[in-house]
């Protein structure tokens, strides 16, 4: 046993601050003389002061450094500076040299303590990106980097192999679509949402480095750095933990334990924490301890033990082994809660959380956006509880392990996988005799709890569930936005096909409204403006030009007629050679927006054409016309043209090509997702531009007719490149094969190699242009290509050299490219219902068995009746379920207890039933509540 402490033998820490070389930092720049400056010049003359006395540093270091050895060599990479301004850059070790301290910044605060808490060397230290190799030489590996893929692989769920294949391609620059679709042998034909994910947990890794590097620098410029604190670092697996282990020595703001520290009071501290581990010890005993600290700052014992276990308090909460296991302890007990503000939320948006409460790990991810969005219109608040019997046990369970010796010194966060231990240490302290010092230490650490380490657990695990919610978000916003973009063309409906007698001949594009009117743009197959129009088939009408249905209609009979009289291109599409012998019929198709008016302009349509033959019409979905008709692209495009018309051409060409159209327009416009403005908008941007290049590679780039907007998407391209391409288009009027990208200035091989497998060359010199497959596998396809029937096989493989997975894709793109007809993926997505005027509705009453078209028929909200089955389009899936337009102009909720036994996807064409209406009043507007079921 311990002998008794006493005063004598409690040694205190000094308390002078760790101060950079006065010799070094208040040395005059040499060599110079005053001048007397005008008055105007007073204020460039303090500006330059401080590039002086940098100058005076560096030149004092190099001069101090010439009398030492010299280290050895180095990178010759300039190495960022850390610290205040004036401060310098050097490289510092835990052995050899002594580091040199940067001078203070003006900014920092001064205050320092005898432990150090708090300190003037902190400054900006952890602003910016530390240098790799200062960090590598300071530290060494951390377990993370060490064994990345292991990691990776672990947190993911993933083979090994195939992730240390993902991760050595991304660190040699390829692009995700180049790995998917050309690299599968090394990633095990990983999918492109795994390597997604990699690509993302790469990214937090790379983060997470960074964290650890700026505190590692930070700490060893204040000679706090230790070997217990490196094996700590290169441990911590967290930004938590990181966070634990430097929160003891930042800079802050005055704490209750400063001002207790300024007042004397730590040696006091240190007595009441050493004490606590005897079995002895009265109340007595401690309050004489605590009478020789009173002053006329501490007016009274109490006072002077009420400002001990500040101390203590803060020094427990910088524990990182306790905060692990508080991590551990209420990782399955603590409860998330919401709750209505009172007086908020008259509307009732979020009537669903007024009362709601649920374990942390059964929160899910749009259920914690729902809330922080409640809290962001000031209409809920949230916490997180811990029931009272928990945290007791808790702080108890914390006091034991604080007075193990074995854990005591030990900064690393314990890994422990049970709480065995620390009930043992429990059970062990219950059969001790009462300690007045250890009392002193629990109530510290109840404060400790309820002050500072609670809030700072919960914050911890705020940022968790935000980041899951996020990453949830990310997924459902880039799966959506996939499905949007891949949805096929004009040219690939089923309803033209050799058997059939329809053609189109052009696309009326129209974005409908009540007061402006609805504008009309006459496009061609190829996309170009054939003619504009606006008209006001409806009232109210602008001041203007009032209502006029009979002008509406021969405006639209004009544009109908132009349409059909419209020059021809030869060939529908480059890699579509259709010729039929028979007379077909043309017709023109009016893409029709679903936004303000839709349904009564639809209306208007069958009324007025139903015994027209030349006309046919599309619901398409408007979101991002008008961010896209007055963005600078647009203007670019159509400059001579009004705003309001160039929606209308959008409308018009997203029927035509919805891939080429929609990439024109920020992802963020085109309004798939979950709670798109409540999560981090770089990232959000990020991820759906890398759904947009996954569609666009997918598909492949005519590289003589692509848009600059479609060949910034291109892997391995950027606008730069995009840009030298169309020049030289315009120069030397097309590529006649891959190999003259080459030729474009600043187009190395890198970037030849992660494209030119997704640009396409139609009637090049080389067929294999047109195909698929890249460059470097030609040999291997035109070998395959002279054989009558290739199957591909392992022993095949072998004999050319190659994978597998690269046989059996060359083996399916030549097998396809037979007569010309190329595979498309977009033919496996559905295509949009095109409705003919003329078309016979069907009658159907609530309870039959038929769907009827609700906008074709003409049925409103308030018309809907329980049972009725209509026939709808998926606009949007989420987590909880999938919203659909059922034609009555808002959309109805398909629960995903009510989905049937397919998954949904964007576009899809269903059928539903409706299952209840809820009349609602939302900021003074009329809103329907409508619950689907297909089941």
């Amino acid at each position: 046993m311990d002998a008794p402490v006493s005063m004598a033998d409690v040694v205190e820490v000094p308390s002078s601050p760790v101060d950079p070389p006065q010799e070094v930092l208040a040395r005059p720049v040499s060599g110079t003389k005053a001048r007397k400056r005008p008055k105007a010049k007073a204020k460039a003359k303090c500006k330059a002061r401080p590039k002086a006395k940098a100058k005076a540093t560096k030149a004092a270091q190099a001069k101090a450094s010439r009398a030492k050895p010299k280290p050895k060599p180095r990178p010759s990479r300039a190495e960022p500076r850390h610290g205040a301004p004036g401060g310098f850059r050097k490289r510092i070790s835990l052995k050899g040299r002594r580091p040199s301290a940067a001078k203070p910044s003006r900014k920092t605060a001064t205050t320092c303590t005898s432990s150090g808490d708090v300190n003037d060397w902190e400054g900006d230290s952890l602003q910016g990106s530390p240098n790799p190799s200062e960090v590598e030489q300071l530290l060494g590996k951390s377990r993370i980097s060490s064994d990345l893929p292991q990691w990776i692989s672990r947190q993911l769920h993933l083979e090994k192999s195939h992730v240390a294949g993902a991760v050595r391609l991304f660190n040699e620059g390829s692009t995700l679509p180049f790995i998917a679709r050309y690299r599968k042998e090394q990633t095990g034909s990983m999918k492109e949402e795994d390597l997604r994910r990699v690509e993302r947990e790469m990214s937090r890794v790379k983060d997470l480095e960074k964290k650890r590097g700026r505190v590692a620098l930070a700490l060893n410029r204040g000679k706090h750095l230790n070997p217990s604190l490196v094996e700590s670092l290169l441990q911590a697996e967290t930004v938590e933990e990181i966070e634990g282990l430097w929160a003891p020595f930042k800079a802050k703001r005055q704490t209750r334990a400063q001002k207790a520290k300024e007042q004397g009071l730590e040696p006091l501290a240190k007595i009441l924490e050493v004490a606590a581990k005897e079995p002895g010890g009265v109340e007595e005993e401690a309050a004489e301890a605590a009478q020789q600290f009173v002053s006329p700052e501490v007016p009274d014992v109490q006072s002077a033990l009420r400002a001990a276990r500040d101390i203590l308090a803060e020094q427990l909460a910088h524990r990182a082994d306790l905060r692990q296991l508080a991590r551990q302890a209420l990782e399955s007990k603590v409860l998330c809660r919401a709750r209505r503000k009172p007086g908020a939320d008259e509307e009732e948006r979020f009537k669903t959380y007024w009362s709601y409460e649920a374990p942390l790990k059964q929160v899910k991810p749009h259920q914690f956006l729902a809330i922080q969005r409640g809290e962001a219109s000031k209409c809920l608040t949230m916490d997180f509880l811990v029931a009272p019997e928990e945290a007791k046990q808790l702080c108890e369970t914390l006091v034991e392990t604080f007075l193990q010796s074995s854990v005591k010194a030990a900064p690393t966060p314990l890994r422990v996988g049970t709480l065995a231990a620390s009930s043992a240490h429990l059970a062990r302290a219950n059969q001790r005799r009462p300690n007045a010092y250890r009392a002193q230490l629990s109530l510290a650490m109840t404060d400790s709890w309820q002050r500072l380490l609670l809030p700072s657990l919960q914050r911890e695990w705020r940022r968790r569930l935000k980041e899951r919610a996020e990453d949830e978000a990310f997924d459902t916003f880039r799966k959506n936005l996939k499905k949007k973009l891949m949805s096929p063309p004009l040219r690939l409906h089923p309803r033209w096909t050799e058997e059939n007698a329809e053609m189109p001949a052009a696309i009326i594009g129209m974005d409908p409204g009540f007061r402006t009117g609805c504008k009309c743009a006459l496009i061609s197959l190829t996309g170009q403006v054939l003619a504009t129009k606006t008209i006001f088939p409806h009232p109210p009408s602008s001041a203007v030009a009032p209502a006029d249905p009979p002008a509406a209609r021969a405006d639209v009979e004009e544009l109908l007629a132009q349409g059909l009289t419209a020059p021809r291109r030869e060939e529908e599409a480059p890699q579509k050679k259709r010729r039929l012998e028979k007379e077909v019929r043309e017709l023109v198709i009016c893409s029709l927006g679903n936004g303000t008016a839709s349904r009564e302009t639809e209306s208007w349509l069958r009324r007025q054409f139903a015994q027209h033959e030349g006309i046919g019409y599309v619901i398409v979905d408007e979101a991002g016309a008008s961010v896209y008709s007055a963005s600078p692209l647009a203007s670019k495009e159509m400059p001579s043209m009004d705003v309001s018309m160039r929606g209308a051409v959008s409308i018009a060409r997203r029927l035509l090509d919805p891939l080429a159209e929609l990439v024109k327009i920020d992802p963020r416009s085109i309004g798939v997702g979950l709670y798109q403005h409540d999560v981090d908008q770089k990232r959000l941007a990020e991820e759906l531009r890398g759904a947009t290049m996954d569609s666009v590679n997918s598909v492949g780039v005519d590289l003589n007719t692509a848009s600059p907007s479609l060949l910034e998407h291109v892997a391995g391209l950027n606008a730069s490149l995009s840009r030298s391409i169309l020049q030289y288009r315009e120069e030397h009027g097309g590529f006649s094969d891959r190999q003259e990208l080459l030729k474009i200035k600043g187009f190395g091989p890198k970037s030849f190699q992660q494209s030119a497998g997704f640009l396409r060359i139609f009637g090049g010199k080389e067929p294999l242009d047109a195909l698929p497959i890249h460059p470097e596998s030609y040999a291997v396809a035109k070998s395959l290509r002279s054989r009558v029937q290739v199957l591909a096989t392992s022993e095949l493989a072998a004999e050319f050299g190659i994978g597998f997975e690269t046989l059996s894709d060359i083996c399916s793109a030549l097998e396809n490219a037979a007569d010309g007809e190329l595979l498309d993926p977009r033919r496996q997505e559905p295509s949009l219902r095109i409705k003919m005027p003329g078309s016979t509705l069907q009658a159907a009453t609530a309870g039959t068995s038929s769907a009827i078209d609700a906008q074709e028929a003409g049925i409103t909200a308030a018309q809907l009746q329980l049972g009725l089955r209509l026939t709808g389009v998926v606009r949007n899936v989420v987590a909880f379920g999938a919203f659909i337009d059922i034609g009555v102009g808002c959309d109805g909720l398909l629960h995903i207890s009510n989905y049937p036994k397919a998954a949904l996807s964007v576009n899809d064409q269903v059928e539903v039933r409706v299952l209840s209406l809820e009349r609602r009043q939302e900021r003074g507007k009329e809103k329907w509540r409508i619950g689907l079921t297909m089941k």
